[in-house]
């Protein structure tokens, strides 16, 4: 397993879209020390919209961290002065985040039809699925776990050898609208599964002895809306009901201490629990496969960015699973091992502590998974992981 998590490292190129420009718009991060700085966070962001990226919500800050988020140009000047003037130090990651999301993209040399070196929109992901299983028969299949609020089939790969009573791993990719890191790595995935099966003595063992079921994009009508119009959004696309405002944040909607702290049952806030546990189709589709697949799933990964992470349960509370030190051991020697790579430094640990505010008792959707992806009413897994990249 630790040698599976090691691969848990992409880097690829960044894409431009049409839509909103953000022309203006900057990212600022924070450095948090004491109590008094979240209060003070806490008042900017009932009196500005701040668009959270580290953590998700304000609800989540903690002592001694740094907290990124993005703001309107025509909110730009006012935070600096607020900021100032409360003596938070902040420094402006991003400047005007068109010209970094223009910078990114050069589409002289993008490529046409689907490459594992750039980002691909939905329409072009939904046909590798199709290609990819067809091409590779004896290590992929794929089916339809169910569709979304717009439509959309929602497409999960199985990859590995055929045999009975195999044990699996379940990995999802793309919760969040605008982490494009996140589906490019579901496929860079199976890309080297297919690529080194046969030649690498790690990859061979895993697919041979248990299978992975890869879940490449899971909010596809908000994903593909950061093409076509928002390259910030988050959510789903689904309707709110006595609102204009709309989407659920799905990893804040399944049935495991529901819209608890840290989610929002505001329909216009970024992270949205829905109006009901489960209510968005692509929440319910997750939660039946994998209440249906109980026997043989072991293991929950999950990919997100942005921030480098590492977590495992619990994030709804402070206790410990009951094999904490296994997943401390695997964490640790997995960060240890990704460093290696690029230098990049993991933060790892159970998720409450290690994101949330120490006062908090609870404000994910985990039971024995990531920050907020298990179900309650069922032990999905001994071992699961959130991974943020990027």
């Amino acid at each position: 397993m630790l040698a599976f998590l090691i691969l848990v490292t992409v880097t690829l190129a960044s894409a431009h879209h049409p839509g909103e420009h953000f022309e203006g718009d900057k990212v600022f991060r924070v450095h948090v020390e004491d109590e008094n700085h979240i209060s003070l966070l806490h008042e900017l962001a009932s009196t500005r919209q701040m668009d959270f990226w580290k953590p998700d919500s304000v609800a989540q800050i903690k002592p001694h961290s740094t907290v990124d988020f993005h703001v309107k140009a025509e909110d730009t000047v006012a935070v600096e002065d607020f900021l100032g003037q409360n003596g938070l130090r902040y420094e402006v990651l991003i400047s005007n985040l068109r010209s970094m999301l223009e910078a990114q993209f050069d589409s002289r040399v993008r490529a046409t039809g689907h490459s594992y070196e750039k980002y691909n929109n939905w329409e072009t992901i939904e046909a590798w699925t199709e290609q990819v299983a067809t091409e590779n028969p004896d290590l992929i299949s794929r089916s339809a776990i169910g569709t979304t609020f717009l439509g959309n089939t929602i497409y999960l790969l199985k990859v590995g050898k055929p045999g009975s009573n195999k044990p699996a791993i379940f990995m999802d990719c793309g919760f969040h609208a605008r982490e494009w890191i996140s589906p490019a790595f579901c496929q860079w995935f199976v890309r080297e599964a297919v690529r080194t099966y046969g030649r690498e003595i790690h990859m061979t063992e895993f697919l041979d002895k248990l299978d992975f079921y890869v879940l490449p994009v899971v909010n596809i009508d908000g994903y593909i809306y950061t093409w076509t119009t928002n390259r910030m959004w988050r959510k789903t696309r689904s309707t709110n009901a006595g609102t204009t405002c709309t989407g659920t944040d799905l990893n804040r909607n399944f049935d495991a201490g529901w819209c608890s702290i840290g989610a929002s049952n505001n329909p216009c806030a970024e992270t949205y629990c829905g109006s009901a546990a489960e209510s968005e189709k692509e929440t319910k589709a997750v939660a039946n496969f994998i209440r249906n697949h109980l026997s043989s799933i072991k293991a929950y990964l999950t990919i997100h960015s942005y921030s480098q992470m590492m977590l495992y349960p619990y994030s709804y509370a402070y206790k410990l699973p009951k094999n904490n030190v296994e997943l401390n051991t695997l964490a640790k020697g997995a960060v240890k091992e990704l460093a290696t790579l690029h230098g990049t430094a993991y933060t790892y640990g159970p998720g409450a502590s290690t994101i949330c505010k120490s006062q908090l008792q609870s404000h994910a959707k985990a039971t024995d998974g990531p920050q907020s992806l298990s179900f309650p009413s069922f032990k999905a897994c001994d071992f699961c992981l959130r991974v943020n990249v990027l």
